[in-house]
């Protein structure tokens, strides 16, 4: 477990950040962005586990997993390194889990007619939002792959949640009577 005793140190008043092994590294170094943007990605979810539907707690219990996932993954990429050093890494089971949870969940829902667009309840509108920092997230990490090494299920696990995201704001818009439908040429 991790105990924090001092929340600041000074040490990035340079613009440099440790990494999970005390390497130090530029804040905007393409492993930080990627961590952070996992990290906005989890800050997302926090507010649209506010949102959730309060006669639903499965919902709720899957986010509060994947925001623990998520924090994993940050801990995972914030260490450089060989994936099988017995660090903390994602697993294939953390992907796995979301895999079963899509497809129960999508096998509730009413096939797409169209594409949708971002909206119906506040909860579904916020896990669009944070399904986006995801797909951001994702750019990032796969980029970084291209350079140094990473975990591959870090990458599997963030498109993956991604799906998810989506398959689960149309849970939450009335199993997906409530989605807004993207209406091609209709402000022609």
């Amino acid at each position: 477990m991790v105990r924090l005793t001092r929340i600041y140190t000074r040490g990035g008043d340079r613009g440099q950040t440790s990494l999970g092994d005390g390497s130090r590294v530029d804040k905007h170094a393409l492993r930080v962005e990627a961590y952070g943007t996992v990290d906005e990605a989890n800050a997302a979810l926090g507010v649209a586990r506010l949102h959730a539907p309060t006669d639903d707690r499965e919902v709720d219990a899957m986010l509060a997993r994947i925001q623990n996932d998520l924090f994993d993954l940050g801990a995972d990429l914030c260490r450089p390194g060989d994936p099988g050093d017995g660090k903390l890494r994602v697993a294939d089971g953390q992907v796995e889990r979301l895999e079963r949870e899509i497809d129960r969940l999508n096998g509730a829902l009413a096939p797409l007619e169209s594409f949708v667009l971002p909206g119906g309840t506040p909860c579904a509108a916020q896990l669009h939002l944070a399904r986006t920092v995801t797909r951001r997230a994702e750019r990032l990490v796969s980029a970084l792959a291209g350079r140094e090494t990473v975990n591959p299920a870090a990458l599997k696990y963030l498109n993956r949640l991604s799906d998810h995201l989506f398959v689960l704001s149309r849970w939450v818009n009335g199993r997906g009577a409530g989605d807004v439908l993207w209406v091609p040429g209709a402000n022609r």
